[in-house]
């Protein structure tokens, strides 16, 4: 026997058992009681108020179907004589909140013969027994101590399932904040598509101006040195070194898809340099005493060249300088005109330990144009 059953036999002992009136008051009381345990323990969970509850239920059906009348065998589907009318059970009531119907039975007349389908047993009927706040002259029943059948010993507060169910957010609620995440989704995506998040300079789609006539793929100097300057201009307070003369081809390296020929009109002699289909460069020597003279110091190198005439292109320039380095890779737009690309390079303060080389692309964009080398050479920066 659990101590919910013992506590509810130990007051119907204590009062008469057989007064249904009684009985209910005590089942009354151990609701009352079982509240009163709830209330007193505010940690525990809804599953074991409700175990609690249940339990209690049970509890009192077993108990009240000792005290039922005997009653004789009753068929499920036995009809009575049209004069006497069925006898049924009592509905059932409600316990604690839970309904709990029992099924409405008919009762065979003394008259009639005994049916051969099968029998059924009258269920207990649970009196109407919700919790009063009072029960006066009911003994007490105390429901804080835990069962001993093995239920969960902490019992949490009462919690109405509406309450429970009212706290769920509502469908419209649901519907409505997956509406508005949409809409702001596709806003975001339409604004990003229509640019309002767009720089100034995203936004400006008008024709690119003309490249600048130097360019820097590694750097960009801010005293213009990589810029084409007017021929002669880099003469002044400079003492030159030269580094190839169309005078001395020799030190001119051209593979074999690409051509390099000294020519020579009004303007002077000069070498005309074309790079071959696969953008292959024509290398230029640079002379080890001169790499020596170079290191540790700022040094400005000038090409002095045009493109043939009627193809203005664009040329790139590469170093290879050995111990001391690279200049990195230049492109210059060349005009039909004689002018000076300047380039520095800060030498590492070593020795070159061999000669050098300067490689000239003639067309960047390989498409066979050629440019004409008057002089490259350099100077070394106070």
């Amino acid at each position: 026997m659990d101590a919910i059953e013992k506590a509810i036999r130990n007051a119907l002992e204590k009062g008469n058992a057989e007064d249904r009136a009684f009985r209910e008051k005590v089942y009354r009381s151990a609701f009352a009681a079982l509240d009163r345990a709830l209330q007193a323990n505010p940690g525990v969970t809804v599953e074991v108020a409700i175990k609690r509850r249940k339990a209690i239920q049970a509890t009192i059906t077993e108990i009240e179907s000792e005290f039922l009348p005997a009653v004789p065998d009753v068929g499920l589907e036995v009809d009575a004589p049209a004069a006497e009318p069925a006898a049924t059970a009592a509905p059932a009531i409600e316990i604690g909140g839970d309904q709990a119907p029992s099924p409405a039975v008919t009762v065979d007349s003394p008259a009639q013969p005994a049916s051969d389908a099968p029998r059924s047993r009258v269920l207990p009927v649970v009196p109407d027994i919700m919790p009063d706040a009072t029960l006066a002259g009911v003994p007490a029943i105390d429901m804080s101590a835990p069962a001993a059948s093995g239920a969960a010993t902490e019992v949490a507060p009462d919690r109405d399932e509406r309450r429970i169910r009212g706290r769920r957010l509502p469908l419209t609620a649901i519907f409505f904040t997956v509406t508005l995440l949409a809409a702001i989704g596709i806003g975001v995506f339409f604004a990003i598509q229509t640019g309002v998040f767009k720089t100034a300079a995203q936004l400006d789609t008008a024709p690119p101006e003309a490249p600048p006539t130097v360019e820097g793929d590694d750097f960009t100097p801010a005293d213009g040195a990589n810029a084409p300057a007017k021929p002669g201009a880099a003469d002044q307070s400079r003492n030159w070194i030269n580094v190839f003369s169309p005078a001395d081809p020799t030190h001119v390296a051209a593979p074999s898809d690409a051509k390099a020929s000294v020519m020579k009109d009004d303007t002077g002699p000069f070498l005309r340099i074309q790079s071959g289909p696969s953008g292959s460069a024509i290398a230029f020597d640079v002379g080890q005493g001169v790499l020596e003279k170079l290191a540790g110091k700022h040094a400005v190198f000038d090409i002095i060249a045009r493109a043939e005439e009627g193809k203005d292109t664009q040329i790139s320039v590469d170093c290879n300088f050995g111990e001391l380095g690279d200049c990195g890779r230049k492109r210059y737009a060349v005009g039909q005109q004689r002018n000076e690309y300047l380039f520095d390079v800060q030498f590492p303060n070593k020795h070159p330990g061999s000669a050098g080389t300067i490689a000239v692309n003639s067309d960047f964009d390989k498409q066979g144009k050629a440019v004409d080398i008057y002089e490259i050479r350099v100077s070394i920066e106070p």
